[in-house]
């Protein structure tokens, strides 16, 4: 993607181009606060394109019909805010047995429940590391500024069909309405990136979809094109129809774990600002890191080394770095938008428990500010 074009947009009209650029030919959803500019820009473009959208009747008729248009071979959208995950948790979870590629792009608010529909928020980022019950690994992107709303919802469609399985895209309200000029790559560089789900083409008889290597996403040929297999959310044998035998029950679940963990490298992105001759590491994601990024700039103008590392891939986290940056820094502060739903994978992955915190969880973003103050009663 070497080949850019310059626009003028916000970060919810940005994921919604990104999905027609990216080859989207389906979109199913409901309209909700504030992710639902994802489904007005789609509306318009899709049909264009030759492809559909559809105002499904609530949320879980909208992520029922993306499921079932990526059934069929296209590539699929349906885009909400935490209370519409919420209601589609059932579908995701079976998306995730069945593998079956699909983007779902989550406009964060405040929460839980209705919360502060008008308000950011960061609050669903471990909601999207479990979106729906049961052994799984989510795979979930976070976009930190305009031009990410575009690149990492074209970067999911490619993971979705790449391994098989739902992918997340979080905005948040800041980030999705905010509106100026971004950077991003011409619909001709995208086309030329697109990485296509595999196919069999072989003898019908010989098609196994699920009968794959244990590090490998199943093969789901497109509806109607001469290959059949079973499709449930129940444990299934290579051919997809249900089991409860042992093994192949084990199997199954390892490999929904397997075929994304032995291939993180694939998966993995992140960015480090000013890291080399930093004394203390901020960590943040999503519209916060805005801030962060402003914050070590006056900070290092008033002689302060801190540098910023931010996750563009949540899940699953970049776990081998986060222990290499708490091995090297003695002080790290976490910051978000929520009660500290990253800081326990950070503690985690780090193995420390003295990682200082900046939260927010009243509606309102931070400013660089905010963060000045806190690194300096560090």
């Amino acid at each position: 993607m070497s080949e850019l074009r310059e626009v003028i947009s916000s970060g919810n009209d940005l994921a919604a181009i990104a999905a027609v650029d990216a080859g989207c030919m389906f979109f199913g959803g409901y309209p909700i606060t504030p992710s639902s500019e994802v489904m007005h820009t789609i509306s318009d473009l899709l049909p264009k394109a030759g492809g559909a959208s559809v105002q499904m009747e609530d949320e879980i008729a909208g992520v029922a019909a993306a499921i079932g248009a990526s059934m069929s071979g296209v590539r699929s959208l349906t885009a909400t805010s935490g209370p519409g995950i919420s209601l589609k948790a059932e579908n995701l979870g079976l998306a995730q047995m069945a593998e079956v590629p699909l983007v779902v792009i989550n406009v964060m608010r405040g929460g839980p429940s209705t919360g502060l529909p008008t308000r950011v928020a960061q609050g669903d980022v471990a909601q999207a590391k479990n979106p729906s019950h049961g052994d799984y690994k989510s795979i979930t992107l976070c976009a930190g500024n305009l031009a990410e709303c575009y690149t990492e919802t074209v970067r999911a469609f490619n993971l979705a069909d790449r391994f098989m399985q739902p992918v997340f895209v979080l905005l948040d309200e800041t980030i999705g309405h905010m509106h100026a000029k971004a950077m991003i790559p011409t619909p001709e560089a995208v086309k030329a990136d697109i990485k296509l789900r595999k196919t069999f083409d072989g003898a019908p008889e010989e098609y196994k979809p699920y009968g794959v290597a244990q590090d490998e996403p199943a093969v789901l040929n497109p509806m109607f094109k001469g290959y059949r297999y079973h499709y449930t959310g129940l444990h299934h044998d290579a051919d997809g129809f249900p089991t409860e035998e042992i093994e192949t029950c084990r199997k199954l679940i390892d490999r929904l774990f397997n075929k994304v963990d032995a291939h993180k490298e694939e998966i993995e992105l992140n960015e480090e600002y000013m890291l080399d001759d930093a004394e203390i590491l901020l960590i943040g994601y999503g519209s916060a890191s805005l801030a962060i990024k402003e914050a070590v700039d006056t900070l290092r103008a008033e002689g302060i080394k801190v540098g910023m590392f931010r996750p563009i891939t949540l899940w699953p986290s970049p776990e081998e770095r986060l222990y290499e940056l708490g091995q090297k820094f003695d002080k790290v502060l976490s910051i978000e938008l929520n009660q500290g739903q990253y800081l326990e994978e950070i503690q985690r992955c780090m193995g420390r428990r003295d990682i200082a915190k900046l939260t927010k969880t009243n509606g309102r973003p931070f400013s660089p500010a905010d963060i000045i103050e806190k690194v300096k009663e560090l």
